[in-house]
């Protein structure tokens, strides 16, 4: 199936490609392509069957650049094998909570799985104060399945160690260790963020105890190869009906700290959270649409670590697994590598390069500043106050506090 050489396919050559994939579309098919993508690094077409059946698949196809930058910006294609390869295991994991694949093309980085256009991306439904009744339930138990069933706690460590190797992804973590880490905290080319905020932005660059603390997340995203952690679980990887949950986009796949990818679903509920200062300006209507995603937070959470608790009896294979005590200091230090890496997060999508459409798509620039401020106020505290916290009230107390502190200033 496999093409000599790599390309950009055209839509036309997508249709006659997927033809020729046993068992997707019927030999006859009237088939229909669209170019879809509104990512920041790929291309994507859906493809539907014109007729009765309605038959669609999905097709993103990894460009050898950043597309949201341009051909100076290269980028392996490797992270298609990434992402396809991560999918399939998520899938044996935690079946039906990811996109399956049908079929992935080496040579062409390109992978053809399911369409999901009957959800729409969470990030979205958020900012229109959509509410997802499972969401919590079903992102707390991707957590803790596809976190500990990839982890030295459950497999064999040599073939954890297999592992580990199968998902080096130099490059894409190579963006997160800049983006996230350290472009943020300081004037680099790449930051774009309101002028009205930039007061606050310039405390963070000279604030020595943030910034050391910063550095200790970023060691530790470098060198603790823990679990295989999905790398860029945000709301917009997440796609949501009101009764179902699929998370896509894996391709910044590598063994990581579990904490990053808890820390990084908590971070876009709160950047959320702080959008709708601008968004919701009905008081009674914004303080009960905050207390959904604080709930929301602290359920996913909840779930996460009770999950987390039943493999831990159950699939355990590590002996120090046993060892009294252990169970509740690593629960304990996941809890507070989220906090860190949930403020990590806040504080780079209002600073830097990429940022969500959460707070973006605020027209006023006073109003958005207000949310903005907002996030940075959170997510400086929680990582600078992440060690102190004990149990997941402790990071949503934080936020209310915070919170009232600014309303106060305001």
């Amino acid at each position: 199936m496999s093409n000599s050489s790599y390309h950009v396919l055209s839509e036309l050559e997508i249709i006659e490609y997927v033809r020729k994939i046993p068992g997707l579309f019927s030999e006859n098919a009237q088939l229909i392509c669209k170019e879809i993508g509104d990512g920041n690094l790929n291309l994507v077409f859906r493809i539907i069957e014109n007729g009765t059946s309605g038959k669609s698949v999905i097709i993103k196809q990894a460009l050898p650049y950043a597309r949201v930058v341009g051909e100076s910006w290269p980028l392996t294609l490797d992270r298609a094998r990434i992402e396809s390869e991560a999918l399939m295991i998520q899938n044996s994991i935690c079946p039906g909570l990811v996109p399956k694949v049908y079929h992935y093309d080496k040579e062409l980085a390109l992978t053809v799985m399911e369409d999901l256009s009957s959800h729409i991306i969470m990030r979205k439904g958020l900012i229109s104060r959509n509410r997802y009744p499972y969401f919590a339930k079903h992102i707390g138990t991707f957590l803790a399945r596809t976190l500990f069933l990839t982890s030295d706690l459950a497999l064999d460590h040599q073939d954890k160690k297999q592992k580990v190797v199968q998902f080096i992804n130099p490059e894409l973590c190579k963006i997160t260790e800049d983006l996230v880490f350290t472009d943020p905290y300081y004037n680099a080319k790449t930051n774009q963020f309101n002028p009205l905020i930039k007061e606050v932005i310039e405390e963070i660059w000279v604030h020595g105890e943030l910034k050391l603390e910063i550095t200790k997340l970023k060691e530790k995203f470098l060198t603790y190869a823990q679990a295989l952690i999905h790398g860029d679980l945000h709301t917009g990887s997440i796609m949501v009906t009101e009764k179902d949950t699929k998370v896509f986009d894996p391709e910044f796949a590598f063994y990581g700290p579990m904490g990053f990818d808890i820390g990084a679903v908590i971070a876009n509920l709160l950047l959320n959270f702080c959008s709708h200062e601008g968004h919701t300006l009905d008081q009674e209507e914004r303080l009960q649409y905050q207390d959904y995603l604080l709930n929301t937070v602290e359920e996913i959470w909840i779930v996460f670590e009770e999950e987390f608790r039943i493999l831990w009896k159950g699939k355990a294979s590590e002996p120090y697994a046993s060892i009294q005590g252990y169970e509740d200091d690593y629960i304990l230090r996941l809890l507070q590598d989220s906090l860190g890496y949930a403020g990590c997060k806040m504080m780079r999508r209002v600073i830097g390069l990429a940022h969500v459409s959460d707070l973006e798509s605020i027209n006023d620039p006073k109003l958005r500043a207000k949310g903005e401020r907002l996030a940075l106020a959170i997510g400086q505290q929680l990582v600078l106050k992440r060690e102190t916290a004990q149990k997941i009230g402790d990071l949503t107390s934080l936020v209310r506090y915070v919170k009232n502190q600014e309303v106060d200033q305001d």
